[in-house]
């Protein structure tokens, strides 16, 4: 019997209190008075411009058995990320989504506003959830993806196959809103093709460099927006179903993967098309729950299709 461990990764913006949705969002400002501008990855400063909220946000969620690893900044203005610790699927499901809550209940009470949109700043990074994810024996607690030698196993290979095969048929469940396709951006962090590499962070699944019973994948295709139960279960399906299958993956790349062409959906409307006629996760994952997933994302996508949007008053109001 074998069972999943995955490790989430939550990125968020910490953004001023929006009230009024038609401005775009600020940065908040932190103890030295000023505003950041971003552009400070990993910093221990800017970190520290928030340490009261980040304080409580710890409390909380020691509070909750919620295992955090690390917090770091990310690249973007007050963008921050948490990773935590790994562990069973879903129990890491359920602290992925009580962080969000606790994040953003945090934040309130710091009079800022903690998002987990997918790209909420138009100049800025946006926010992704990445999965690490691996696969051990039960009964041995070994690691599946490596040999008794340590060298890499064919299931992992195969798994690494499935994800590349199938990711993009479900690309709906990792990027479930409209906002979710403008955060895949080429050279601005986040992934556009199911490419591999190791330690390359450039392509959609990333190998980071570990021992033989830490070796695991990194989806690093999902937003922050997606729900961590739905992310995390199709990133699992998508690699059984490559072990399965025993699909082979593509030589992994060295160099850019942003360089290459686009291997993912575009838009929301184009995600589910190719979810709905993906037969094998489909039925992996449920007919009833496909049916009822898409039938609810096509009305949210008509109901954007009736927003006109700013830029197209800027551009096209009287140039057509």
């Amino acid at each position: 019997m074998l069972s999943p461990v995955v490790a989430p990764e939550l990125e968020f913006y910490l953004v001023e209190p929006n009230i009024d949705a038609d401005y775009p969002l600020k940065p908040p400002v932190g103890r030295s008075g000023r505003a950041e501008p971003g552009r400070q990855s990993y910093s221990i400063a800017a970190v520290n411009e928030f340490d009261p909220l980040f304080d409580d946000m710890y409390q909380f969620c020691e509070d909750q058995d919620i295992e955090i690893d690390t917090l770091i900044h990310e690249d973007g203005a007050a963008q921050m990320e948490i990773n935590l610790l790994h562990g069973n699927a879903l129990d890491l499901a359920d602290q992925a989504f009580l962080f969000k809550r606790t994040a953003r209940e945090a934040a309130l009470r710091h009079k800022m506003y903690a998002t987990f949109m997918a790209k909420p700043h138009a100049k800025e990074p946006g926010s992704a959830m990445h999965i690490h994810q691996s696969v051990v024996d039960v009964k041995t607690r070994k690691n599946i993806f490596s040999n008794p030698d340590g060298t890499p196993s064919q299931l992992f290979f195969a798994h690494i196959g499935g994800l590349q095969k199938y990711l993009p048929a479900a690309m709906a469940l990792f990027c479930a809103n409209v906002n979710s396709y403008r955060r895949l951006t080429r050279y601005l962090s986040a992934p556009i093709n199911v490419h591999w590499g190791y330690d390359n962070r450039t392509a959609g699944l990333r190998v980071p460099m570990s021992d033989a019973q830490a070796r695991r994948v990194e989806n690093r295709v999902g937003g922050a927006d997606a729900n961590p139960y739905i992310a995390i279960a199709a990133s699992l399906a998508c690699g059984y179903l490559g072990m399965v299958e025993g699909v082979q993956p593509s030589d992994p790349i060295v160099g850019s993967a942003h360089d290459l062409p686009f291997g993912l959906p575009r838009s929301l409307d184009e995600a589910l098309r190719e979810l709905r006629t993906c037969e094998p996760l489909v039925k992996l994952l449920g007919e009833a729950f496909v049916e009822a997933f898409t039938i609810v994302k096509q009305a949210e996508y008509e109901v954007f299709l009736q927003v006109i949007s700013s830029w197209e008053r800027e551009h096209l109001l009287l140039n057509v």
